[in-house]
């Protein structure tokens, strides 16, 4: 069965978390359990409200589906959340411009099906860290082109540009993966408030340096915000092949 557990804090230097995290452990329409992270932008109250009222949409159009098909299912709850983000940003000026960062996943049995756009992200850890989600950024972009390397990426004064984001165009383009799980995998679904703050074998030494999984994710947090804590940091944890537990935690 499996144990998940969820935070979302606001960090050190931001005044308003525009982060929302969704999980279920229960069925949503015919998908057996959701996992949502989306990591907002806009003006003061545009990205928060881009990222829950996009979380909320999905959720939605998951629940009335009739498709069994889930890449379809995310695909369509996606794309219906765009167009509700781009009709608001027009019905009302201070919402204009606002658009957010989407990863969805979704475990049957042992696979994992994974749906993303922006740059949050989804890893597996095990004895080693495995970034599953490919980022839609300027900066990821260069780095894939070859015009920098990595090291340079992290420090880059461009690497919060996106490329790709729910509300940002009338359509929205979608990053579908599919992963077999293995026994004594973890998921991690973040946004770049915890890897703009943490090198990614920081992460991976964090996870199996704790037992139990409300540790894990706390420990992340707590690291982000050692380090600098510049945005609002979000974690999902989900260990496929455990026990059933599920919590959630929300510091703003």
């Amino acid at each position: 069965m499996l144990k998940t557990f969820s935070i979302t804090d606001i960090g050190k230097r931001r005044k308003l978390n525009q982060d929302y995290i969704y999980t279920s452990e229960m069925p949503i329409g015919n998908l057996p359990n959701v996992f949502i992270v989306a990591d907002g932008m806009g003006g003061h109250k545009a990205g928060d409200y881009a990222s829950k009222y996009t979380v909320e949409t999905i959720c939605s159009q998951i629940e009335q589906s009739f498709e069994k098909n889930p890449v379809i299912i995310l695909e369509k709850a996606i794309a219906q959340a765009n167009s509700h983000i781009r009709k608001k940003a027009t019905e009302d000026a201070a919402f204009d411009g606002m658009g957010t960062t989407v990863v969805v996943a979704t475990c049957f049995g042992k696979y994992l099906k994974v749906a993303n756009v922006g740059d949050s992200r989804l890893y597996i850890i095990n004895d080693r860290i495995t970034q599953i989600t490919k980022d839609h950024s300027l900066v990821a972009e260069m780095v894939r082109m070859g015009g920098i390397d990595q090291e340079t990426a992290r420090n880059h004064p461009d690497k919060n540009i996106i490329t790709r984001a729910v509300g940002a165009s009338d359509t929205v383009e979608i990053d579908f993966f599919d992963v077999e799980l293995n026994e004594g995998d973890i998921i991690l679904m973040c946004s770049d408030g915890l890897t703009n703050m943490l090198e990614d074998e920081e992460i991976r030494m964090i996870l199996n340096g704790q037992r139990d999984i409300v540790e894990k994710a706390q420990e992340l947090v707590k690291a982000a915000n050692n380090n600098g804590g510049q945005d609002n940091i979000s974690v999902i944890l989900i260990e496929p092949f455990a026990d059933h537990i599920g919590m959630e935690i929300r510091n703003d």
